[in-house]
Parts: C-alpha cells; sequence; structure tokens
C-alpha cells in the first residue's frame, strides 16, 4: 500500500507731464497781454512786443549806436524759463529711464526665479527636457538570476547527496509529534544488509534495486507500534521502481521498551519514495491484535509516521542546497 502525497511687475505711471502745464505760456513772454491786462494785474510790460503809446525797444540791445538800456530784468526772466524747461526734460527723461531700468530688473527677478523652479522641480525621469533632449530611463539587466537548488536534486543523485547518513541522524530525539500527535521512540538500527531486515518478498525486491543500506526506527502511541525502514538506493529510478514493487514489508524493530509486534499477525504495511530514497512502513498493535479496516488509530499512526520520513529525507535535499547555495555565493 502506498503513501499519499505529503506668475509679472506693473510699470511705474510717468510723471514727465506734471510741472510742464502752461509751458510758454508764461504772461509777458513770447505772447502780447490784452489791452491793460498788465495794469489791471500789477505785471511788467511783457518782452519781446511794443506796448500801446511807448517808445519801441532796440531788438538788440546792447549792440553799437543804440541809445536804449537792455531790459535786464527781462533777459533774465528768458533766461530762467528755459533752465527750467531742460530741467522738465530731464525730469521727464530720468522717469522713463527708471521705469526702463524697472522692467530690466523685474525680468531678471522673474528670469531667477524661474530656474530655482526648474532646480527644486527637474524633470522626471523618462520625460522631454526642456531643450527637448529626453531624458534617460534606468536601465536594468535582462539576465535573470540563476534559480536556487532545488533540494530533491540533492536527494536523487548520489555525487550530490554527500551528507553523513546515519539513523540517528535522520530520526533525531526521543520522540517525533505530528499535529499533535506525541510519538515516543524506541530502538533505531543500520545496515547494508538490506534484505535481513525485511519480511516477505521485499528483501529480493530491495536486493534487484541495488539498495545500499536500511535504516530504521520504532515508534509507539496508545498501544500501537510502527517500524519505519528507509532504504537507499543508487538512484531515483531504482528507488521508485523498488517501490512499485514491493511485497512483503520491513521487518519490526523492537528494543528500548518495544516488544515484539507485527508477528504472526495481520499489520498494516506501506511503501513510498522520493528521490533515491524509498520508504516503508510496518505498523500494528503492541499486544499482537490484528489490524482490520475499522482501526483508524493504526492507520492514523501509519499516516504520521510515512509524512515524518518524507520531512526528514526532503529536509536533507533542502540542507544540502541551502549549503551549496553558500558556498558559490548566490
Amino acid at each position: 500500500m502506498s503513501f499519499g502525497g505529503p506668475q509679472w511687475p506693473q510699470e511705474p505711471q510717468q510723471q514727465g507731464q506734471q510741472g510742464q502745464q502752461g509751458y510758454g505760456q508764461q504772461p509777458g513772454y513770447g505772447y502780447p497781454p490784452q489791452q491793460g491786462q498788465g495794469q489791471e494785474q500789477g505785471q511788467q510790460p511783457g518782452y519781446g512786443y511794443p506796448q500801446p503809446h511807448q517808445p519801441q525797444p532796440n531788438p538788440f540791445p546792447g549792440a553799437q549806436g543804440s541809445t536804449d538800456t537792455p531790459d535786464w530784468g527781462a533777459l533774465a526772466d528768458a533766461s530762467a524759463s528755459r533752465g527750467r524747461r531742460k530741467r522738465l526734460l530731464l525730469v521727464g527723461g530720468g522717469v522713463l529711464a527708471t521705469v526702463a531700468v524697472g522692467a530690466i530688473v523685474a525680468t531678471a527677478v522673474v528670469s531667477t526665479n524661474k530656474k530655482n523652479d526648474e532646480a527644486k522641480n527637474p524633470v522626471p525621469t523618462g520625460t522631454v527636457s526642456p531643450t527637448g533632449t529626453p531624458t534617460p530611463e534606468p536601465t536594468f539587466s535582462s539576465v535573470a538570476p540563476p534559480p536556487p537548488p532545488n533540494p530533491k536534486d540533492y536527494i536523487s543523485d548520489p555525487k550530490k547527496d554527500k551528507a553523513p547518513l546515519s539513523a540517528e541522524g535522520l530520526f533525531p530525539g526521543k520522540k517525533m509529534s505530528m499535529n499533535g500527535r506525541a510519538y515516543k521512540k524506541g530502538a533505531t538500527s543500520a545496515t547494508t544488509n538490506c534484505a535481513a531486515v525485511t519480511q516477505g518478498g521485499l528483501g529480493s525486491v530491495l536486493k534487484r534495486n541495488g539498495c545500499e543500506r536500511v535504516l530504521r526506527a520504532t515508534y509507539v502511541k496508545d498501544g500501537v507500534a510502527i517500524t519505519v525502514g528507509v532504504a537507499v538506493f543508487p538512484s531515483e529510478a531504482a528507488a521508485q521502481k523498488a517501490k512499485d514493487q514491493a511485497s512483503g514489508g520491513i521487518a519490526p524493530l523492537t528494543g528500548a521498551g518495544v516488544g515484539d509486534f507485527c508477528h504472526a499477525t495481520v499489520c498494516l504495511r506501506r511503501s513510498n519514495a522520493i528521490g533515491r530514497y524509498a520508504y516503508f512502513t510496518q505498523a500494528g498493535f503492541a499486544n499482537g491484535k490484528k489490524v482490520t479496516k475499522a482501526d483508524k488509530p493504526v492507520f492514523q499512526a501509519s499516516d504520521d509516521l510515512g509524512t515524518f520520513a518524507f520531512n526528514q529525507i526532503y529536509a536533507r535535499g533542502r540542507a544540502q542546497a541551502s549549503a551549496a547555495a553558500a558556498d558559490s555565493g548566490e
């Protein structure tokens, strides 16, 4: 019987027009006043045009042959007026210059801020930069790393399966627990004489398929005794053949508080294989009672010990695969 599988600033307003109101229109300068206007307002006679009923002044004061005295006050007023005109023009030009400088400064400030923003907010990877040049994408290697070693490879090939193997190493401790069910361990053994620890036709099957050794251990729980035997073969194919051809069973292992069982009675025998290992169980009552299909504790014990054997063999492969990965620096 076989086991199951376990945003810009505004420009400043131009002020050049202010102060130019009435330019060239001062009373008495450049234009004749109305009759009586100067007398009514107490203003001096105008310059540049003759006043009524008065002698006309020489148009070129200070010239030779002239008997008139130049109007020095009028000349001074004219000079002052021309000076004011020049100053107003200069002031107006200054305002315009100020506006131009202000615009340049504002432009420089905005340009600087824009550069700062770009520095703080770089172009995202994979987009087009302000110069129109695509930014490079990160590159990764297209070569996948090698897969980790497969534990099954180490328990299938004798060239890789080099770890020490013993009954105590395969069946450690004084007890075994499976899903809360505790089993006490009895005796253990190991032999290279595979046929010697079998019953029925199992010996010949092991021998025919090149069995190298058998490791056994017995466990007990609530009056049920189970012996589990693990047979080692030179290949996975050989172990699989031995499992398929199995007849008879592994011989019960007594001792360490466990008496004779499955002798001259009906017991439950099962077989399975993983890698180059085949494993067998024989379970029955410690008192010699024969096993029936209704005896669930016996079937449960057989399942638990078969699962335990599978786990131990696979753990052996996993440990060797991990060690190989560490040695290769993977």
